[in-house]
């Protein structure tokens, strides 16, 4: 499998359907669900009714003697932090959604070398299987090395740039699938089940996760019958 690279969250294939998706949160069946950002709209609408008054003649709302401009300019602010606001959550959900895909393409492409000889696809691996992991090649699936001596890059995984070594025996023997063997070779036995693989956990968590609310927002939702 060739290296992949972590997008940025201004890549054209994550920035545009997050500004499509802003726009989309605008409905106030959606904006409801984070009540801080549902106050703003609802001061957004009642700023540009308002403006759309003085616009046509009438006096500002309130009863104050302030220009249709000022009215405007609050009303573009309140609109423009509302787009913003959904534009960040949106894009985070899109670099989440590609993490997501890249963690499922590095376990369905990555080719299993038993110690018999054979083949098969990382997805396949079962229990008990001995798999032959060479240097520049990745770890098919967890398990434990049961023979052999490696460095192996893990920072796929864990962040951590600096790699580690892996042996059969001891407490440094487990390996993760979707880390790199940068030298020597191992024998390792694939001690998951299918399906259930670290990796499988993360992309899990990847496309489950959700914003975490401020407790504003925990406090003001606790206020709302939704």
């Amino acid at each position: 499998m060739s290296e992949r690279q972590a997008k940025s969250l201004f890549d054209r294939s994550i920035l545009v359907p997050a500004t499509i998706d802003s726009f989309r949160k605008l409905d106030p069946r959606v904006q409801i669900r984070n009540p801080v950002m549902f106050v703003v709209q609802i001061g957004a609408l009642i700023t540009t009714v308002a403006w759309l008054i003085q616009v046509f003649g009438g006096k500002p709302l309130g009863g104050g003697n302030e220009p249709s401009w000022f009215t405007f300019s609050v009303a573009a602010w309140l609109w423009l932090t509302l787009v913003f606001a959904n534009l960040a959550e949106a894009l985070a959900e899109g670099r989440g959604r590609a993490q997501a895909a890249a963690l499922r393409a590095m376990r369905t492409e990555t080719t299993a070398h038993l110690k018999d000889g054979s083949e098969k696809p990382a997805s396949e691996l079962e229990r008990g299987d001995i798999v032959v992991v060479e240097a520049g090649e990745l770890v098919p699936g967890d398990g434990t090395v049961i023979e052999g001596i490696a460095s192996v890059d893990e920072s796929a995984i864990t962040g951590e740039s600096a790699p580690v070594i892996r042996e059969a025996g001891g407490d440094r023997s487990a390996v993760t699938g979707g880390t790199r063997v940068l030298s020597d070779r191992i024998v390792v036995e694939i001690t998951q089940e299918p399906g259930k693989s670290f990796l499988d956990r993360m992309i899990a968590l990847v496309e489950g996760a959700a914003r975490r609310k401020t407790p504003n927002e925990i406090a003001l939702g606790s206020c709302s019958p939704l």
